[in-house]
């Protein structure tokens, strides 16, 4: 049977074992292909196709309902459930996502793009179920990795206690997005050691019946397990293990560098556009491998995605005990952090905005309220960041500014990051978090020495009259081209960097009274209760008009940040228009 030719999973019931196993062999080239020329996950689809293609087999979906931790080993899934188009003709690879999504097909429950929430989420469907007198098998995929956050242990506390049917498969390929960290691998190890049979047995431990499958990539054996399983009235975990990147060798051999990558040579497994010149994640990293080696008191702390942060293999290795990686347990990695500056430490968390969200209350209160000094590297926190409806770093600025003792600062340019960066590892003050800038790298050539200990204090950069564009991080840069553009129409307009997205600089706002009547704020993210709303708050009562610009309060799915910022009135143009309508 043809891949193109699968509309739903009724269409490969009645296929033979090797019918079955020539369809999985179409979808790993199909995975190849696509990747290969556009870019995505790699190495967990390729992982799990055998497994995809033998659920799809025994159970009924969507009737029976399978939830994907993360979600972006379901790809396999999507080609099953009728959207095979999209993963054989270039024309439609974007058609779907990379994760699964309810809007697309009926065999999709949930936008997932965040680890460690299929156990919990299938929790859910399994007492709805219940609670309704229904049947249904309800499966839930979920990677080893992804055990490390704290959801999928209380997930599994509560599945524990089910007294009905609930499937979870532990898809074990001893491998996160870099290796696994943590006691509990300990325990998974022994596990694939002794075929199942040691007693090193979290799962059991927990009250959960368990089985062990020695070889995940192995059709008929998935089959006969799952046929074995179907059906049954109380939950079971099973424990398969798999080969990350299965089917492509570079990809086996190279498991972190393929977990996702941009287009590739198949042939080759090299990056068909290399990116050579400098990054933020690269100059932050050197920054930190300096100071690491200048203070043992220096820490690194990640949360599973090192390779994001410039923090390859043999970076880890140098930095030695002096990198921590917490798995996926953004929540801990917060709390950790906030007791070892407790304790004279200097702790240095590099995450990317969107896994920053996780630990919202561990920043509120075993962070902020106690007032320890750890910093946050916030990377990715932008309309240019990463597009995904459940990879959003854009809600940072309200998310974060309304955490008292918490300082937010926004650099727009290399010596600005760094220069924040050495004021708050040095520093025993606040915790201070930092907005890493995204986008082209930016250089002045000029070593930045403000003191950034003068909390809240802007930089004017250009000054005029009548109006203030006062622009926050990456913003400040469009904040200069519209002043460059107003100039061309005789308006010198002022500039300012606001430097602290988390609070104001009054003084200099006070001044601006003197001779502007109009301030337009700049913000790479979401307005509403954002830095320019706290500015338009302040002018509340005063003769002047603020107009604040970024973008509506909203969930946006793979948009084009160009095309976003016109639809919210943010391009130089509209903001020029605003500006010329406003003080002429």
């Amino acid at each position: 049977m043809k891949l193109i030719d699968v509309t739903s999973p009724a269409d490969i019931k009645n296929l033979s074992l090797e019918e079955l196993q020539d369809l999985t062999t179409q979808a790993r080239q199909a995975l190849m292909t696509k990747v290969s020329e556009h870019g995505g996950h790699f190495g967990p689809p390729m992982g799990v196709a055998e497994m995809i293609v033998a659920l799809h087999y025994v159970f009924n979906s969507p009737v029976d309902k399978i939830v994907y931790d993360v979600s972006h080993q379901s790809y396999v899934h999507k080609m099953l459930t009728g959207r095979a188009l999209a993963f054989l003709d270039h024309n439609h690879y974007d058609d779907v996502t990379g994760y699964t999504d309810p809007s697309e097909s009926e065999h999709d429950f949930f936008n997932i793009g965040h680890t460690s929430t299929s156990i919990s989420l299938a929790s859910g469907l399994a007492t709805g179920r219940d609670l309704k007198g229904d049947t249904e098998n309800i499966i839930a995929i979920i990677g080893d990795g992804s055990l490390s956050g704290g959801e999928a242990f209380e997930g599994f506390d509560y599945v524990a206690t089910l007294n009905s049917n609930f499937i979870a498969i532990v898809n074990d390929n001893d491998q996160s997005i870099a290796e696994n960290h943590g006691g509990l691998y300990t325990g998974l190890r022994q596990l694939r050691e002794t075929n199942g049979e040691s007693p090193n047995n979290i799962f059991k431990a927990m009250g959960l019946d368990y089985r062990f499958v020695a070889d995940g990539n192995d059709l008929e054996t998935l089959i006969n397990v799952f046929k074995e399983v179907k059906d049954i009235d109380h939950p079971i975990v099973l424990h398969i293990v798999t080969q990350k990147g299965k089917g492509y060798k570079i990809a086996e051999e190279n498991k972190e560098q393929f977990h996702w990558s941009m287009p590739f040579d198949l042939a080759t497994g090299k990056l068909k556009v290399e990116n050579n010149g400098p990054s933020y994640a690269g100059k932050l990293a050197d920054y930190l491998m300096e100071q690491i080696k200048a203070d043992p008191t220096v820490v690194a702390i990640n949360a599973g995605t090192p390779s994001g942060f410039a923090m390859m293999e043999e970076w880890r290795k140098e930095a030695g005990r002096q990198y921590i990686d917490v798995g996926i347990a953004e929540e801990h990695a917060v709390a950790m952090a906030s007791g070892i500056a407790k304790n004279g430490g200097k702790p240095v968390f590099s995450v990317f905005s969107t896994f920053l969200q996780r630990t919202y209350d561990q920043l509120v209160q075993d962070l902020c309220v106690n007032n320890n000094s750890a910093v946050i590297l916030n990377h990715y926190a932008s309309v240019y960041g990463m597009n995904d409806v459940t990879h959003l770093g854009f809600f940072d600025i309200p998310m974060l500014t309304s955490i008292p003792n918490l300082v937010y600062l926004a650099p727009t340019n290399y010596e600005e990051l760094i220069a924040m960066t050495h004021y708050a590892v040095h520093q025993n003050e606040h915790p201070i978090a930092i907005r890493v800038p995204v986008g082209p790298f930016i250089s002045t050539g000029i070593e930045d020495t403000t003191d950034y200990s003068e909390i809240n204090k802007s930089k004017m950069t250009r000054k005029g009259s009548k109006i203030a564009l006062l622009g926050l991080g990456n913003f400040y840069h469009m904040a200069n081209e519209v002043a460059d553009e107003l100039a061309k129409q005789g308006i010198e307009a002022t500039v300012v960097n606001g430097v602290f997205a988390s609070g104001i600089d009054k003084e200099l706002l006070e001044g601006l009274k003197a001779n502007h009547s109009v301030v337009f704020t700049l913000e790479d993210g979401v307005i509403e209760g954002g830095w320019g709303e706290r500015i338009a708050s302040f002018y509340g009562p005063s003769h002047m008009k603020v107009k604040n610009y970024g973008i509506a309060k909203e969930f946006h799915d793979r948009y084009n940040p160009a095309e976003l910022l016109k639809q919210n009135g943010t391009s130089i143009e509209q903001i020029v228009a605003d500006a010329v309508a406003m003080v002429k």
